[in-house]
């Protein structure tokens, strides 16, 4: 979907750095003053319109919460939902998530969430899919000993790869989902994609795994065949 340019996002972007910036990676391991107190951190990769994030930003007053947007255009619809919500639990990235690495410190999240991720369906993409190994190896630095992964898609082929992708890095499943709507799952914040194709009647699908301390070194050389 083609989205319409918006010349104002850049300077509304810039006007309110108390709820958003730009220059991430300036924050590195230093994201917690950022917020109004000190508790676990969880991010959203590719936050989207921001329904998602601003929803679990209101649900849980006891965590942290920062969206990942790289579009100004699609950023700046999560920032004026925040300067009605005024969450003091939720911030927002405008940059590319591409190395998170660059932007937080080791060990300094403890949940991600990779919601309806592009499938980048040609094989010479794999690479570019944030389920790829590489990608793992980042999520894996940045996130706690005991902290999460959770990703949805209504992508078949993708949670196929994703599925083949987290067993080959040696990832623990805490949750499986073929058909997250028709399952028993708690709490499921639904995102304004998942909202549109499960109206379409696609399965949401879902994954919630762990890393292990010593999988990476393990890791299988094919999973992005």
């Amino acid at each position: 979907m083609r989205l319409r340019n918006k010349p104002r996002a850049a300077g509304e972007i810039a006007a309110n750095s108390q709820y958003i910036t730009t220059t991430p990676a300036e924050f590195k391991g230093q994201w917690q003053s950022k917020f109004a107190q000190a508790q676990p951190l969880s991010i959203e990769v590719g936050s989207g319109k921001g329904r998602f994030i601003v929803e679990m930003a209101k649900a849980h007053p006891e965590r942290n919460f920062i969206g990942i947007e790289i579009q100004p255009s699609v950023a700046i619809m999560i920032l004026e939902k925040q300067l009605v919500a005024k969450l003091p639990n939720l911030y927002l990235i405008q940059a590319d998530g591409g190395d998170l690495t660059d932007f937080f410190a080791e060990n300094e999240v403890a949940q991600i969430y990779l919601n309806f991720s592009d499938p980048w369906p040609k094989s010479r993409h794999a690479k570019r899919r944030l389920t790829h190994r590489l990608f793992l190896a980042m999520y894996q630095q940045i996130l706690q000993p005991e902290g999460s992964l959770q990703f949805k898609t209504d992508n078949r082929g993708l949670f196929e790869f994703s599925l083949i992708s987290f067993n080959q890095f040696g990832m623990q499943f805490k949750e499986l989902s073929l058909d997250l709507h028709a399952d028993d799952v708690p709490e499921n914040i639904e995102t304004e994609y998942e909202q549109r194709f499960s109206q379409m009647g696609h399965p949401i699908y879902l994954i919630e795994a762990q890393f292990n301390a010593s999988a990476a070194a393990n890791v299988q050389p094919d999973a992005d065949r």
